[in-house]
C-alpha cells in the first residue's frame, strides 16, 4: 500500500544510515511504498521535488520551509478575502473565547477549502486584514485575557506566529495526483503537532485516515518550552491554545494513536483520546542486539548520565553520593551528559566542593557512545523528577547493569521488578538503594540480566515493524473507499469496498458462452468501474460446475437476458452433489428480470433442470453445448419437460439426481 510519512523537523534524505526511527519503519515494511513529507524549518522548499536516488532505496520526499520566508502568493479578491476572514475569525474565536472551541475543526477546514481553491492563504495570513481580525476578536469582551491584555506587538506577533502555524494548509501537497496525499492509502503522522495539519486536510477531502505515533508527546513539549519563550505572555497563551486545539482535533480525527509508553497514552486521554483507538507501541532500539557491557570496574562507582538541567535533578545525585562516600570511601561518581542550562555545569561542580566530594566526581561530558558511558559505572542511576520518555532508561538497561530510578514518569513502566525505584527528591532513599545494590554482587548481576532481558523484549524493532504491519493491513481492510470519481447518485459517499478483496487475487478476465466444441474462449476484461459489462459473464461463487460438468471449478454464469429480458444481473446457485460427469448442471438458479421475464444461464449437455421454487422457474437444457433457458414457473418451456417441486440434473442414461444445497452469489 501507499503510506504517506509525516515528520517535522528532520531531512529524511541526510539521515538514511543514521538509524533513526523513521528509517528503521521504511526498512522494515519494504513490501509498502512510503513518501515522505518533512516540515523542514527553513531549509526545505514548498513542494521541493523528491531529492534523486540512484540506488532506487530511499523514498519519495517532499520538504515545506515552516519557518523563515514566507511562500509566495497573489492576495485574494475582495469576495474571498471576506470569505478568509469569516473563515479566519471563525479559527481566532475558538483559541480566545472557552464557549467555542469546538469552532477550531470546521474553521480550519474552511481554510485549508479556500487554499486549495486559489492559493491566496499566505497573503491573507500576513495581510492587514487578518491583524484587524485578530486584534478585534482578542480585545472583544468575552476573550480570555487572563495571561495578561494584548498590545499592539503582541498582535503582530501573534499574527506571524499563527501564519507559520498554518502554513502547511498551503502545501502542495493535496490532490490526487502522483505526489498527492490523496494517492495514499493511509498517512502516518510521527511527532504530531503542525505534521498532523496535512493529515488533517487530506482526510477531510479525500477520506484518507491516518495513524499518528508520538515519542514524548508534543503537546507537553510545547507546554515546557514556552515557559522560556521569548515573548509576552499573551503570545505564549494564544499559541498554546492553538497548539492544544490542534493536539484535541487530532486526537478525534485520527484512526488510531500509537503512543510510546502507557505513561503518554494517559496524557493522550486526558487530551480527549479515544482509548478504543490507542495502542501502546514502544520505541524500538537496535542496542537490543548490542553485547552486554562487560566487566565492572574495580572501584564501586555510580554512574549518571542526562542533560545537565534542573529538569534532570543532578544535584540529587551528588547528595546521594555524598552519603555513599561516607559509608563507602573508595566510590566515585561519573556524571555523563551536556550542559543543558548556560553554567549549569558550573553550578553542579561548586554543590560536589560544598559536600566534599568534589575530588572524587568527574564531569566525563557527553560520551562516544551510550554503552561507554554505562560500561564506566557498577549501577546506574537516575534522578530525573520527570522521566518523560523510555529510551535512556532502556539503553542502560541493555548494558546489562543494574538500574536505580526515581519513581516518576515512565521508570516504573520501563524497569518494572528488574531495578530499584526510589521516590523523587529524596538523598537518602537514592543512596540507600545505590548502598544495597554496591554491597551485594549477587544482586547486582541479577536484576542487570533481568532488566537486559525486559528491555529486548520491549524494545526490539521487530515487534515495532510487525505492530505497524498489522495497524496499517486492519485500518486499510476497515476503512471504507471513497473514489475519485464516483459516477451516479453515491458521487461523493463512501463506499465500502468498491471492489471485492477477490478482484486483487484472481485472473479478472471474463470468459465467453462455450461454443460448440464446448470450449471457452477468454474476452476484454471488466468495464473501467470493475463490474461485468453487458453480455459478459460474472463471477460465480464456490461450488460452481465447469461447462465439462466436474463441480469447483471456476464456472460463469451468462447475464444477458432472454427474452427480451431486462434488469439487474442475474443471481446464480450451483448444485453441490448429484452431479455425473457429463451433463451436469452448474447453473441453476436466476433471478427473473424486469416484468418477470426469465434470463438464460448455461445448461451443459442438454441437462434439464425443473421446478426450482426458490427462485421461481425453471431451466430447460437445449442441445449438447447449447444453452439452456430459465422459465418462470407457470409459463411455457421449451425442451424437455420435467415435474416441480424438486431440481433434477439429467444424466446421461437420463436418470434424475437430486440436487443438495444451493450456494447462492451476488
Amino acid at each position: 500500500m501507499r503510506v504517506a510519512l509525516l515528520t517535522e523537523g528532520v531531512r529524511p534524505h541526510a539521515r538514511r544510515g543514521a538509524g533513526g526511527w523513521c528509517d528503521r519503519l521504511v526498512d522494515g515494511l519494504g513490501e509498502h511504498e512510503f513518501t515522505w513529507y518533512v516540515l523542514a524549518g527553513t531549509a526545505g522548499q514548498a513542494g521541493a521535488a523528491p531529492a534523486p536516488d540512484p540506488d532506487g532505496r530511499r523514498p519519495a520526499s517532499y520538504e515545506l520551509a515552516l519557518w523563515g520566508r514566507r511562500p509566495a502568493g497573489r492576495a485574494p479578491g475582495a469576495l474571498r478575502r471576506r470569505q478568509y476572514a469569516d473563515a479566519y475569525e471563525q479559527l481566532v474565536r475558538s483559541l480566545l473565547r472557552p464557549g467555542e472551541r469546538t469552532a477550531f475543526g470546521p474553521g480550519l477546514y474552511r481554510l485549508a477549502e479556500l487554499a486549495r481553491a486559489d492559493g491566496a492563504l499566505p497573503a491573507f495570513l500576513v495581510s492587514d486584514r487578518a491583524r484587524r481580525v485578530l486584534e478585534r476578536v482578542w480585545r472583544s469582551p468575552g476573550a480570555d485575557t487572563s495571561a495578561g491584555q494584548p498590545l499592539v506587538c503582541d498582535v503582530l506577533v501573534a499574527a506571524d506566529l499563527l501564519e507559520q502555524c498554518l502554513r502547511p494548509l498551503t502545501a502542495p501537497w493535496y490532490g490526487t495526483a502522483p505526489g498527492g496525499l490523496g494517492a495514499a492509502d493511509l498517512c502516518h503522522v510521527v511527532g504530531g503537532g503542525p505534521a498532523a495539519l496535512p493529515a488533517l486536510v487530506a482526510k477531510q477531502l479525500h477520506g484518507v485516515p491516518f495513524v499518528v505515533t508520538e515519542h514524548g508527546l508534543h503537546l507537553r513539549e510545547q507546554y515546557l518550552g514556552y515557559r522560556e519563550a521569548p515573548y509576552r505572555w499573551p503570545v505564549r497563551a494564544l499559541l498554546l491554545a492553538f497548539f492544544r486545539a490542534l493536539t484535541e482535533e487530532t486526537y478525534r480525527q485520527a484512526a488510531v494513536l500509537t503512543p510510546g509508553s502507557a505513561h503518554d497514552q494517559q496524557w493522550q486521554q486526558r487530551c480527549g483520546a479515544d482509548p478504543a483507538r490507542t495502542r501502546v507501541v514502544y520505541e524500538g532500539t537496535p542496542a537490543v542486539d548490542r553485547p552486554a557491557a562487560g566487566a565492572e570496574p574495580a572501584v564501586p562507582t555510580l554512574v549518571w548520565a542526562g542533560a545537565l538541567e534542573p529538569g534532570r535533578d543532578p544535584e540529587l545525585a551528588l547528595h546521594a553520593f555524598a552519603r555513599v562516600r561516607a559509608e563507602l570511601p573508595a566510590a566515585r561518581l561519573v556524571v555523563h551528559g551536556e550542559e543543558g542550562v548556560p553554567g549549569y555545569r558550573a553550578h553542579c561542580a561548586a554543590v560536589a566542593e560544598r559536600l566534599g566530594i568534589g575530588g572524587a566526581v568527574e564531569f566525563a561530558g557527553r560520551p562516544r557512545a551510550a554503552a561507554d558511558a554505562w560500561a564506566d559505572g557498577t549501577v546506574v542511576v537516575f534522578s530525573a523528577l520527570s522521566q518523560r520518555r523510555p529510551r535512556l532508561l532502556a539503553d542502560a538497561m541493555l548494558s546489562g547493569r543494574a538500574v536505580v530510578a526515581t519513581d516518576v514518569g515512565v521508570a516504573r513502566e520501563v524497569v518494572g521488578p528488574t531495578g530499584l525505584l526510589v521516590p523523587p527528591r529524596d538523598p537518602q532513599a537514592l543512596a540507600g538503594a545505590c548502598l544495597a545494590l554496591l554491597r551485594d554482587e549477587e544482586r547486582r548481576a541479577r536484576l542487570g540480566l533481568a532488566g537486559r532481558l525486559r528491555a529486548q523484549e520491549r524494545f526490539a524493532v521487530e515487534p515495532v515493524i510487525g505492530a505497524f504491519r498489522e495497524i496499517y493491513l486492519e485500518l486499510v481492510s476497515h476503512w471504507p473507499a471513497f473514489p475519485a470519481a464516483a459516477p451516479g447518485p453515491r458521487a461523493g459517499r463512501p463506499q465500502p469496498f468498491a471492489r471485492p478483496a477477490e478482484y486483487w487475487l484472481t485472473d479478472r478476465r471474463t470468459a465467453a458462452a462455450p461454443g460448440p466444441d464446448g470450449t471457452v474462449e477468454d474476452q476484454a476484461d471488466d468495464s473501467p468501474d470493475g463490474t461485468p459489462a453487458a453480455g459478459t459473464d460474472a463471477p460465480a461463487a464456490g461450488g460452481c460446475a465447469s461447462p465439462g460438468g466436474a463441480v469447483g471449478a471456476s464456472g460463469r454464469l451468462t447475464a444477458g437476458a432472454a427474452g427480451g429480458a431486462t434488469g439487474g444481473a442475474a443471481r446464480s446457485a450451483a448444485a453441490v452433489d448429484g452431479v455425473g460427469p457429463e451433463g451436469a448442471v452448474g447453473l441453476l438458479d436466476a433471478d427473473r428480470g424486469a416484468a418477470g421475464a426469465a434470463r438464460s444461464v448455461a445448461a451443459p449437455g442438454g441437462a434439464d433442470v425443473v421446478g426450482l421454487p426458490e427462485a421461481g422457474c425453471v431451466v430447460s437444457g437445449g442441445a449438447d453445448g447449447a444453452w439452456g433457458t430459465v422459465v418462470p414457473l407457470g409459463g411455457e418451456r421449451a425442451g424437455a419437460g420435467g415435474g416441480r417441486g424438486e431440481s433434477r440434473a439429467a444424466g446421461p442414461d437420463g436418470a434424475s439426481d437430486r440436487s443438495g444445497a444451493l450456494a447462492e452469489a451476488v
